[in-house]
């Protein structure tokens, strides 16, 4: 097994102290100074890895998705009946934000207006962990398992449902009394009944 350069190590050092800062902090109340500082690095170290805060800022967004969509795909190649592979996305998507919430956070509740506007090239790969739900929703729609007119659309409609059920369990404001993994698989049946179609046996 190839080991990492020392190069390799400052990167990965950076990119981890900055992901801490940021949940920590927030993006308007870090620098690169504060972050060098904490990696133990000079600030010019730092501008040699990354042009700036927010080219780090993006980075880590685009790590954590691609960790998202990894864990999705192979979600997807695991099930062939779409309806079971719509909850194994769905429980993916869920296991991902409570294992990883720092990623999490920075992924998705960042104020966009605070920093530079996300590369395009990179919201293409951010937006397959929405696509790959459609192409399953399609699939249920196709096979008359759903009622799904607009399988994007409701893409995006079942990962909000998904993003409020973590970010109550994140803030911990869910009744101590429901177990999170209770809440999980409660929001991942209510996610394919509210497609269901009315003729379809629930294989979940």
């Amino acid at each position: 097994m190839a080991t990492e350069s020392k190069t390799e190590i400052i990167r990965r050092s950076i990119l981890d102290v900055t992901r801490k800062l940021l949940v920590e902090k927030g993006i308007n109340n870090i620098s690169t100074r504060m972050i060098a500082r904490q990696v133990g690095c000079s600030v010019g170290l730092i501008y040699f890895h990354f042009k700036s805060k927010d080219e780090l800022t993006h980075t880590l967004i685009e790590e954590g998705f691609d960790m998202l969509v990894e864990r999705q795909e192979s979600a997807e190649k695991a099930h062939e009946n779409p309806v079971e592979r719509l909850a194994a996305l769905s429980r993916a998507y869920l296991n991902f934000a409570l294992e990883n919430p720092e990623y999490y956070e920075i992924m998705f509740m960042l104020k966009p207006e605070r920093m530079a506007r996300y590369p395009a090239e990179k919201y293409r790969k951010a937006r397959r962990s929405v696509e790959v739900v459609a192409r399953t929703l399609k699939d249920c729609a196709k096979e008359n398992l759903m009622v799904v007119e607009d399988p994007y659309l409701n893409a995006h409609i079942s990962w909000s449902f998904m993003h409020g059920v973590i970010t109550l369990i994140q803030a911990q404001r869910i009744d101590k009394r429901i177990a999170n993994d209770t809440m999980i698989e409660a929001a991942i049946e209510q996610i394919i009944r509210m497609h269901l179609h009315p003729a379809a046996d629930n294989p979940i």
